[in-house]
């Protein structure tokens, strides 16, 4: 009996934006590098259904698209699976087209089939050739008549190497609307369901998700799938961990899929995260996509990776950032035919075999950031690899209207890469993460961020005191940082109506409209930075009600830009307001001294903090170490 791998889907919410990933127009050109599309044969009125679409007479609508294609390439490097079945059934006249590419997106034709009335079609079709890349899909062409997908998938007659089923983790804090439409999404795929052990939401906030309208109903649909765990705010580790221990009680559990709270679910992802777990000749941790939800068609990144040198995470290369399928769907898009390896994924979705939780333990005590890219470089070095594998995906609130580089997070930025790099870097003395480090605290600096900074500046401390204290200071770590921010003016969000608001002498500076400039780099940003710190340093403190100079939206007010002033409004990054920065002497110099000196001590007992951290990695993410923090210690 031949198991379903992938099931084609279309999306029933009638939102025309996200119809890209699901359908792509047969007819494109080019002019110059750029893709333009000539017709567009695929419309969300020609859905039907979750499973079904029309095609209508005379046209062509390709599935070589984001969710209904089959990602050959990593199915062929990572599982036992050595060839698959498409399976169309179909009502109408027309053709049916297969196509496979190569790691350079060349299109090749396989093989294709005449249909009529109604009909079940099967391709037979080989994984041998995908090495370094690769996709199959299938295009239709409807003749004089439509012709109507009714239903297909692809699937496998290889056996499993694992049967047991998934549990999934979410975590929260105070977004009880969207976990409740989450929950109710995945109970509505009764496939889906057939495949989950239990549910752990583990809700950390205040604004209970049991309280929210509708929980009741999906609950009772649900029934003992879901389960509730309450406790105290420790962060997306502390929820993501409670997740993991209580996996490594469930017998009938392999996989655990890790989801965020503010998003919106495609639920056939879940499945073929499950199934390529099933299938994987060893262990992998199966990470998902990133989708934008307020700007569907868009992704995050593809394949992520931490950059050794500085010891940064990012997309393996730039192209990735921010891809709109809008304008460049898969055909379309030569690198995403390569086979792309990534060092983690992040935990908005993420599936961790049980066997490697029980193997490296839980997620490093530190609240926010860098937790999941530590544990995918954990994962790494205990021979454990990460794919985040096309096809699955969800949609997550971007960080786009957001800086959390210049809120409380700056503390657990800062910290956090730090202790990652201690347990993980290769390179000696850190390599130039600290060099890296301190060019962003003096960004900060020069840009009178000045809150930020002594964040940073916090965060170096904590981490020379040690890992003795992570636990037991996870849960007083945000509000610390949080209540860092009285001391800071340029914290505070003049918003409309405020009589407070500070007004510019020099008006608004124009946004832009063009494309963003380039700030300087190499010899340029060594003359800029000798130029400006000395002005910063001598430079006199802003008096009391000095008016502003200038006002900068949020976008235009660039880091090479502000430093040329002493006293300037900036846009607050989510739009509801108005930032005043005003540059203070006594603060630029102590926290440069302090930054530099904490800089300096890192790198001098590098080597003997890094061994420090990694002897205490394992009891520091030990279940019975948590299993103390969940309880309050």
């Amino acid at each position: 009996m031949p198991t379903t791998l992938q099931t084609i889907v279309f999306p029933v919410s009638q939102d025309p934006d996200v119809l890209p990933l699901y359908a792509d127009s047969e007819t494109w050109t080019k002019v110059g590098t750029r893709p333009i599309r000539l017709s567009n044969n695929a419309s969300i009125d020609n859905v039907l259904s979750r499973s079904s679409a029309q095609v209508r007479a005379g046209q062509r609508v390709s599935f070589a698209s984001y969710f209904n294609a089959f990602p050959a390439a990593y199915w062929q490097r990572w599982t036992v699976v050595t060839s698959v079945t498409l399976s169309l059934r179909t009502t109408g006249r027309g053709t049916i087209i297969v196509y496979r590419s190569n790691a350079n997106g060349v299109p090749q034709r396989v093989a294709s089939h005449q249909v009529s009335g109604s009909e079940s079609t099967t391709f037979d079709l080989p994984l041998t050739s995908f090495s370094d890349g690769g996709w199959y899909w299938f295009d239709l062409i409807a003749s004089t008549e439509d012709l109507v997908l009714d239903g297909g998938d692809w699937s496998t007659a290889a056996e499993p190497v694992q049967t047991g089923k998934l549990s999934l983790g979410m975590t929260t804090y105070n977004k009880p609307d969207y976990c409740v439409a989450t929950l109710a999404n995945i109970a509505e795929n009764p496939a889906l369901v057939a495949g989950i052990d239990r549910i752990f939401l583990v809700d950390q906030g205040t604004q209970k998700v049991r309280d929210e309208a509708g929980f009741d109903e999906v609950a009772a649909a649900l029934g003992e799938h879901l389960q509730i765990i309450e406790q105290g705010n420790l962060g997306g580790s502390g929820g993501f961990s409670r997740s993991m221990s209580e996996t490594l009680e469930r017998e009938d559990t392999d996989f655990l899929l890790l989801l965020d709270d503010d998003i919106e679910f495609e639920t056939e992802s879940a499945l073929r995260a499950l199934q390529f777990g099933r299938f994987s000749r060893e262990p992998v941790i199966v990470g998902g996509h990133m989708f934008d939800l307020l700007d569907k068609p868009v992704m995050h990144a593809w394949a992520e990776v931490v950059r050794p040198d500085p010891f940064m995470w990012g997309p393996s290369f730039e192209e990735q950032h921010r891809h709109d399928f809008r304008n460049r769907n898969l055909r379309q898009t030569k690198w995403m035919h390569a086979r792309l390896d990534s060092d983690y994924n992040g935990w908005w979705m993420c599936m961790i075999p049980k066997q490697v939780i029980a193997e490296i333990g839980l997620a490093l005590p530190v609240f926010i950031k860098w937790d999941d890219a530590e544990y995918g470089l954990r994962a790494k070095a205990a021979g454990y690899r990460t794919v985040s594998l096309p096809g699955v995906a969800l949609w997550h609130v971007s960080w786009l209207d957001k800086d959390d580089s210049q809120d409380w997070q700056a503390f657990f930025h800062t910290r956090n890469r730090l202790i990652a790099g201690l347990l993980h870097s290769d390179r000696p003395k850190s390599g130039k993460l600290l060099q890296n480090s301190g060019r962003q605290d003096i960004k900060k600096l020069l840009n009178m961020q000045y809150y930020a900074t002594q964040l940073a500046v916090d965060g170096m401390r904590a981490v020379l005191r040690g890992p003795a204290s992570l636990h037991d200071d996870i849960s007083r770590d945000m509000p610390a940082a949080r209540g860092r921010a009285k001391d800071f003016p340029e914290t505070r969000v003049y918003r409309p109506g405020d009589p407070e608001t500070p007004v510019s002498l020099g008006g608004r500076a124009l946004p832009e409209l063009a494309e963003k400039p380039k700030g300087p780099t190499g010899i340029r940003l060594a003359l800029f930075t000798l130029r400006m710190v000395p002005q910063h340093w001598r430079r006199a403190t802003v008096p009391e009600g000095e008016q502003p100079g200038l006002e900068y939206a949020k976008q235009g007010a660039h880091w090479w830009q502000i430093p040329h002033h002493a006293n300037v409004i900036v846009g607050a990054a989510d739009g509801s307001g108005k930032m005043w920065y005003r540059h203070d002497r006594a603060k630029f110099r102590r926290l440069l001294r302090e930054s530099r000196s904490l800089s300096k001590q890192i790198e001098k007992n590098w080597d003997a903090l890094s061994a420090e951290y990694r002897a205490a990695l394992p009891q520091m993410t030990s279940v019975e170490e948590w299993r103390k923090t969940f309880e309050g210690r």
